[in-house]
């Protein structure tokens, strides 16, 4: 039997699921508040002309399209891709990417700002049992995922280091993902190593990475720790949005029971 597990979070205003400056703002307007914007298309119609006087329930959102659960393409990261190629953008990302076999690394015992490397991915895939195969679509389980919404969500869990992800890359790996806001260390203690060792190259390491081998990845993916280690795929096609650096996504991770 299929089972279908969310593994997204929901598109929310007024928690802390970004930094300041880029959080979404989402107005609600109700069947009560549109009554007099629906009968305007129909002239002579009144209100009471429409059923429980009701119009239509609306949203009007600002947000950007890293807001929320979403892919990111290679055109997030840097102009280019695959050693000087145009990075695509997010409608241009090949869907076959994005519904694949998974692969869940648990990574819950870093402390946070923790830069995992190549050698804890080789270990992790050797404690589970699992060989990467090409396509694999490979998810990070950090201790980010239970603080979504909280005060300190954005500064939690580990991040994924230009070593961990080229190592996944070289395999064949071509979309990976995260509970934290970024596959990246959360920025506060990178600014932190930065002071110390005054050396850029450690800035948005994991994103980069895509400079040299086009990827995509997902952020804020939620409930991972629900999965097995592997044996499940994942559903994560993007919305389409011109030219864009990113797209939403209802991440779902498909199981056969």
């Amino acid at each position: 039997m299929r089972r279908f597990v969310d593994i997204s979070v929901p598109l929310q205003a007024g928690i802390a699921s970004d930094p300041p400056g880029h959080l979404p703002e989402i107005d609600y307007y109700s069947h009560a508040d549109t009554a007099a914007e629906v009968v305007a298309f129909f002239p002579g119609a009144t209100v009471e002309d429409l059923p429980d006087r009701e119009g239509w329930a609306i949203e009007r959102v600002r947000i950007t399209t890293h807001n929320g659960t979403h892919l990111d393409a290679p055109y997030h990261y840097a102009s280019t891709m695959d050693g000087g190629a145009p990075a695509i953008t997010i409608d241009q990302v090949p869907l076959e990417w994005c519904l694949q076999p998974a692969v869940k690394l648990d990574f819950r015992h870093f402390e946070a700002g923790y830069v995992v490397t190549a050698a804890d991915v080789a270990n992790e895939l050797d404690r589970i049992g699992h060989q990467l195969q090409p396509l694999d679509i490979v998810v990070v389980n950090t201790a980010a995922g239970a603080r979504y919404g909280e005060a300190d969500y954005v500064s939690s869990g580990c991040g994924m280091g230009r070593e961990a992800t080229l190592w996944m890359l070289e395999r064949g790996v071509r979309l990976t993902g995260t509970d934290a806001w970024s596959w990246d260390a959360p920025f506060v203690y990178t600014a932190q190593r930065y002071s110390r060792e005054q050396d850029p190259s450690i800035i948005w390491e994991g994103h980069r990475a895509g400079r040299e081998i086009g990827y995509c990845h997902l952020e804020k993916l939620h409930n991972l720790e629900s999965l097995p280690d592997s044996g499940f795929q994942i559903s994560c096609f993007p919305v389409k949005v011109h030219a864009a650096s990113a797209g939403w996504t209802r991440a779902v991770a498909i199981l056969d029971d």
